[in-house]
């Protein structure tokens, strides 16, 4: 048994298998790939990788597991089932591209399909069939997406896995910020495994006792992407680098099925050559010197409306054309003007099993219960709060909002048809 010493949870003791599985390079290619992507811009502190999160998915993992096995709690879960879980928590971040999520926004396969190889064959795939038997790398794959049937799926994949935990937690303390306040100990302490009447099998849950700190869980994370997350500059690093990219990929500078073996530093590097687009060397220079678009417009989603502008968070293609065209027609070059709208994310998770005082369990769904704060609708409520609709431009170039907000709230069939007839979106 080794130890190793945490910042953030002391000290984090390492198996056999862990040790085993920390020595591929599937996992230490993770060192080089940075937890919050291009947050270290604003954050300066923000440098944290994917691999201190895995070490301490791990680590709470281990926590959960004994804390549910002193309370009689994984009776019928043997030991072997309890290291695949383990694993699970170790690996499940090994798919991830560089600068972590925001290539996925931009239609690259995602980082879960991209681990399918990497956990179920080659050197991982032959630590775990040595320690945990044949079928180890595809029960781990099972957990990770969500697929399995295990009891303890929920500390992996759901509204309250321990891979949220972690990384609310590592993020506020590593950008300095006390927005991730979680009651840790609490929220694990309350842990249970349940039966519910919709299925047949046992899921984790929580203890009423644990509504507070549950509550603690819903506000930490809203108020990290509020204010870390979707801060205005990372999500403008964020729009210049997945712009870098998508031109990279058109010009060949750069493979579609290689981008994921790529570290965060040896991308850039990677791209760093004389032949690299001029539109692609000026987001990759301005991303190296931190000269950033700035905010010409801004809209929270709470004014847009439902279902306003939802293209510019899916549908990449269009939004890059969009922005093309807004370009033009402001007299500026390709790739002066960005637009930022976030993917839709869920604040706290609709389905969480809830063991009552009296040994019933409810769902805490989003009719919420009769006499407690309404976790579900209230989620809902501080998501649209932080979301915001952005448009970036160089130099801080102006743009005419009123303009711009009529052609961002057109559907994206009209917005399509508009550009391939050639009329201006800004007339």
């Amino acid at each position: 048994m080794e130890i190793l010493r945490d910042p953030l949870w002391n000290n984090i003791r390492l198996d056999p298998l862990a040790l085993a599985l920390l020595e591929t390079p599937v996992v230490q290619r993770l060192r080089y790939v940075r937890q919050l992507g291009l947050a270290f811009l604003v954050y300066p502190g923000a440098t944290h990788s994917r691999f201190e999160h895995a070490l301490g998915a791990w680590h709470l993992a281990g926590v959960a597991l004994r804390l549910l096995e002193e309370r009689g709690a994984l009776e019928g879960i043997d030991a072997r089932a309890q290291q695949i879980v383990r694993a699970a928590a170790l690996l499940h971040d090994v798919g991830h591209y560089p600068f972590s999520h925001a290539l996925e926004e931009i239609g690259v396969t995602h980082h879960e399909q991209v681990a399918y190889p990497l956990i179920t064959s080659g050197p991982v795939a032959a630590v775990l069939r040595r320690t945990l038997g044949e079928s180890a790398p595809d029960e781990v794959f099972a957990l990770i997406t969500g697929r399995s049937t295990d009891a303890l799926q929920g500390l992996i994949s759901g509204s309250l896995d321990l891979d949220k935990i972690e990384y609310l937690k590592r993020d506020a303390t590593m950008c300095g910020v006390p927005y991730g306040e979680i009651d840790v100990d609490r929220l694990l302490n309350s842990l249970v495994i349940v039966q519910t009447p919709e299925r047949t099998t046992r899921m984790v849950g929580v203890h009423e006792k644990g509504l507070s700190a549950l509550e603690s869980l819903l506000f930490a994370k809203y108020q990290m992407y509020r204010n870390v997350y979707w801060h205005h500059a990372v999500r403008s690093a964020t729009a210049m680098y997945k712009r870098l990219v998508a031109v990279a990929l058109d010009s060949g500078h750069v493979a579609s099925d290689k981008v994921a073996q790529f570290t965060d530093e040896g991308l850039l590097v990677h791209l760093d050559v004389p032949s690299l687009p001029t539109e692609a060397r000026a987001m990759l220079d301005g991303l190296r010197f931190r000269r950033l678009h700035k905010r010409a417009y801004e809209c929270p989603a709470a004014t847009l409306g439902e279902e306003v502008g939802e293209w510019i968070a899916s549908d990449f293609h269009l939004t890059r054309r969009v922005e093309d065209a807004f370009a033009r027609e402001l007299g500026l070059p390709a790739g002066a003007v960005l637009l930022d709208y976030p993917a839709k994310t869920q604040m706290l998770g609709l389905d969480i099993p809830m063991q009552r005082r009296d040994g019933r369990v409810e769902q805490l769904t989003a009719a919420g219960w009769e006499g407690a704060i309404n976790l579900p609708r209230l989620s809902e409520e501080l998501y649209r709060s932080a979301r915001r609709l952005r448009v970036f431009t160089t130099d801080r170039a102006p743009v005419p909002e009123a303009r711009v907000l009529a052609a961002l709230r057109e559907d994206a069939e009209v917005v399509r048809a508009r550009l391939d007839a050639g009329t201006a979106l800004l007339g």
